[in-house]
């Protein structure tokens, strides 16, 4: 009977060795864990400081011109950027043009008409695809897809849509294969993965419920897509599309490979032309340090950056509202 109380007392010694041990290890999981949060924070404001200061010399020179200027002369250090951004949101737009539909066909049959088995092995070959390396994209479109475009599409298309009205200035100019267009579609390519994924997930959260119910009162596989499916997901699926946007804006090696690295502003999609990413991986080897043109690059960086900010926040305010309805 006397020896209750020692031995109740050598296991609160344990509970509260074991308490204490836990207490720490709490302590340094907290620890870690902000400074993880807080690397990530101290990362960006690393690079956008390196970014402004070090463009800060081609706003001072050119100020506002500089981002309406379509002027890149490395010999009379005469630079600007409406070129690059041009050639930027237009290959992105033609991507999402061709990507968006594609994807979303994808993910619609994946969740609703495939076979469970097939899905899966369709699923993993999307995944795959969106862990190729870009440049092998990139080559794959010069070899592949560049003397397509020469050989077949452009001459088509120059002979029969070259002189609509309106949209005629579209599709005109010499077929040299690579271009705006073929950029816009190698970009396509790498970005249907990953809207796609987002799409059929959420194609996967839709109550089933919504679907019967529509299915019971008649409706067809085409309506209920249209009617229940799209007006319940749009808000998250926007949210992909936008992240697709963001993906595409900033891609380097693919793109340099297919559009040409042209320095002209025109509105023919068959037209050579740049985006910021591919000059800024084309310039640079070539830019010295403190020099205006490193500084003009450095420039567009920081536009691409602000530009790539106001997609992926647009994308989560689309995902966040898709959340609450």
């Amino acid at each position: 009977m006397m020896e209750m109380p020692s031995t109740t007392a050598g296991q609160g010694a344990a509970v509260s060795g074991r308490s204490t041990g836990g207490n720490a290890g709490d302590i340094a999981f907290g620890v870690l864990a902000r400074l993880a949060g807080w690397s990530i924070l101290l990362v960006m404001a690393g690079i956008i400081i390196v970014l402004v200061s070090g463009g800060w010399q081609a706003f001072a020179a050119f100020g506002p011109g500089f981002i309406t200027s379509t002027a890149w002369n490395p010999i009379s250090h005469n630079f600007g950027a409406a070129t690059s951004i041009f050639g930027t949101l237009v290959t992105t737009v033609v991507a999402l043009v061709f990507a968006v539909p594609f994807a979303f066909g994808v993910a619609f049959w994946l969740v609703e008409m495939a076979p469970p088995a097939l899905a899966r092995v369709i699923e993993t070959a999307v995944q795959l695809l969106a862990a190729v390396p870009s440049i092998i994209f990139g080559m794959w479109g010069f070899f592949i897809v560049v003397p397509f475009m020469a050989h077949y599409v452009e001459p088509v298309a120059t002979r029969y849509l070259g002189h609509v009205p309106g949209i005629g200035l579209l599709f005109r100019g010499a077929p040299y294969g690579t271009g705006l267009l073929t950029g816009g579609l190698i970009l396509a390519i790498m970005v249907t993965p990953f809207i796609c994924s987002v799409m059929a997930d959420v194609f996967v959260s839709i109550p089933a419920v919504l679907k019967e119910s529509a299915f019971g009162l008649g409706a067809t596989r085409w309506e209920v897509m249209r009617k229940v499916v799209l007006p319940w997901s749009r808000q998250a699926v926007m949210g992909g599309i936008m992240l697709g946007t963001g993906r595409a804006l900033g891609e380097t090696m693919a793109v340099t490979f297919v559009i040409g690295n042209s320095n002209r502003l025109g509105w023919s999609l068959f037209a050579p032309g740049n985006t910021i990413a591919s000059l800024i991986a084309l310039e640079f080897p070539e830019s010295s340090a403190g020099s205006l043109k490193l500084s003009a690059l450095l420039a567009l960086g920081a536009i691409l950056m602000v530009i790539s900010f106001i997609t992926l926040a647009c994308s989560r305010m689309f995902l966040q509202r898709g959340l609450k309805n």
